[in-house]
């Protein structure tokens, strides 16, 4: 009987051999690929195309079309040049001091630095008005000490509004890529010049920085992707005076409804941002540097000298200014009454209050167009919900694939990072073109951000994907265990925390999405950066307190989500 049982389970386990073999390995990752590919073919390249077609129109290339996107193009690069220098400037000292040096408080201020890279824009526009803008902190102190009736500092508007956010938001790219390879450097290759007699001055210059070059040129490069495209900080902090190209796009599209030279400044830019994005592949397939054959943490030491000390408190107290000033000044603003403020709200003492929260849900002026924020937090909570099931479906079979990667998928890979690269409002402006019937239909908006967040998605779920011996699985299938169980039993538990990262990322990216969601949601469902932008676009203290509050509700979402995806990523899953 026992050998019946045998015999039995044992042609249980042939048949499901035989089952997999009659579906080729070569088979098994075109469909992997199968609703990954589909869906950029037809929401990613299908609106380029459409966009295409619209730029080479006879009636778009006339000259004052051409002399308008140079003009336009030469100040996006401007300021994205500047923007990257500023950051360099700033980055490169953070990076040596996170990979050198030991000292109270590093984690946490590594941690907060990381965070205004995952803002949404509305929120580092929202942050730098609480400080420096006419209503400011900073303003009013100076108002109320030197006796001042207009602001002496003029921010908002400015060239160096621009500049300063674009540093706030980027550093951190500077710090994590530099630093990382800096914090893995081999120390014998410093020593051994040190001990030929080299000065620390030259040791860094002639051994250090050689090395590092490779890190430096892939961090410029990706700041610079990231403020060339630069929209909601431009739109907002720069005001009507400055227009890069996303602006542009933004407001010849939806303010003069010119859809052709929209979509020939859209055309410029995803030109120049694939060349950038190539650019920025190939060096990186160059940036490893020689590591240390034992542990990193032989590179950190605490300061010795009174140089180093000085050094790293001076730093210290210059990215508590930049990073901690700005997210602290919001959410004090939001609850702050002003004596500027009290001609909308009635005859309140001056000092903390709750009005500004609790008018959210008040139609003050009993506006016909008023839109509850509760309803656009909703309206968020809905598409970031829906955005996190459509990643992970197309995000699996992708990471999956990439884990194993094969010719198909060194062909395929860069692909998939073509969204990343292509602005915000671009896609949104493909969007309109190639789908304008359905504007109405909410379930756009999600995909717009879905296009977003799945690179993403699956660059943090590829390594955890890849880390699974292929053992395990053999092992528990050996044993008679259905797919479905070798993958509950042994994938699972492995995949849970990169799952809860992927899942938050796309969650983070979708709620604070402004660029793609500013041209395709209607008037009567903003999301809650759409939201903010509608307060601080009105004059009034009302308004402006209104702008705060749900801009600090928008920063402490982020914020938690960015601690869950750092308390869950994988070790050595990379920088981001």
């Amino acid at each position: 009987m026992n050998s019946m049982i045998s015999h039995h389970d044992g042609t249980k386990t042939q048949r499901r051999s035989n089952l997999r073999a009659l579906v080729p390995s070569w088979l098994n990752r075109p469909l992997l690929w199968f609703f990954p590919l589909s869906f950029l073919l037809v929401l990613f390249f299908y609106p380029f195309f459409r966009i295409l077609a619209y730029s080479f129109n006879v009636s778009t290339l006339t000259t004052d079309n051409l002399n308008f996107a140079i003009s336009v193009l030469f100040f996006t690069f401007y300021q994205a040049v500047l923007s990257t220098l500023l950051t360099l400037l700033i980055g490169l000292p953070s990076a040596y001091l996170f990979a050198r040096f030991d000292f109270p408080g590093k984690s946490l201020l590594r941690a907060l630095t990381a965070v205004p890279f995952m803002l949404p824009t509305v929120v580092v526009a929202a942050g730098f008005s609480a400080l420096l803008g006419a209503r400011g902190w900073i303003n009013l102190t100076l108002m109320n000490s030197f006796g001042l009736s207009a602001p002496p500092i003029q921010f908002v508007g400015t060239l160096g509004a621009i500049l300063l956010a674009h540093v706030f938001y980027n550093t951190t790219i500077v710090t994590r890529v530099v630093g990382n390879a800096l914090y893995h450097l081999d120390p014998k290759l410093e020593q051994a010049a040190r001990s030929l007699g080299a000065s620390s001055r030259r040791v860094w210059w002639n051994v250090t920085l050689p090395l590092l070059r490779p890190s430096i040129l892939a961090a410029s490069l990706l700041v610079f992707l990231f403020d060339f495209t630069s929209f909601g900080v431009i739109l907002l902090l720069g005001g009507p005076r400055f227009s890069t190209l996303e602006v542009a796009i933004y407001t010849q599209a939806l303010q003069f409804l010119n859809l052709p030279l929209a979509a020939l400044l859209a055309f410029i830019q995803l030109f120049c941002t694939l060349v950038f994005s190539i650019l920025y592949t190939r060096v990186v397939e160059r940036s490893a540097v020689q590591t240390a054959p034992r542990s990193a943490e032989s590179n950190v030491r605490k300061a010795k000298t009174p140089n180093e000390k000085f050094f790293i408190i001076a730093l210290c107290l210059l990215l508590f200014a930049l990073f901690i000033l700005p997210m602290f000044a919001l959410p004090l603003r939001s609850v702050s009454r002003l004596d500027a403020d009290r001609a909308q709200l009635g005859p309140i003492q001056t000092g903390l209050t709750m009005d500004y929260y609790s008018a959210l849900f008040v139609n003050v002026r009993g506006s016909i167009f008023y839109v509850p924020p509760f309803d656009a937090a909703l309206n968020s909570l809905l598409y970031a919900s829906a955005t996190i099931v459509l990643s992970l479906l197309l995000g699996f079979p992708a990471a999956s694939a990439l884990a194993r990667p094969g010719r198909l998928e060194k062909i395929l890979d860069p692909i998939l990072i073509l969204p990343l690269g292509a602005s915000a409002v671009t896609l949104g402006l493909g969007f309109i073109i190639s789908f304008g019937r359905l504007l109405t239909v909410p379930w756009l908006v999600p995909l717009a951000h879905t296009l977003v967040a799945l690179p993403f998605v699956i660059r943090t779920l590829q390594p955890a994907l890849a880390s699974i011996p292929d053992r395990l699985r053999q092992a528990a299938a050996s044993l008679g265990a259905s797919p479905f169980r070798v993958w509950r039993n042994v994938d699972w538990p492995i995949l849970r925390r990169a799952t809860l990262s992927a899942a938050t990322f796309a969650f983070t990216i979708s709620l604070g999405e402004f660029g793609a969601t500013s041209l395709l949601t209607r008037p009567d469902d903003p999301t809650i950066p759409i939201a903010i932008y509608r307060f601080l676009s009105q004059p009034g203290g009302l308004n402006y307190g209104q702008a705060m509050a749900m801009a600090t509700i928008l920063m402490a979402l982020t914020t938690a989500g960015i601690f869950v995806i750092e308390k869950m990523r994988l070790p050595g899953a990379g920088e981001f």
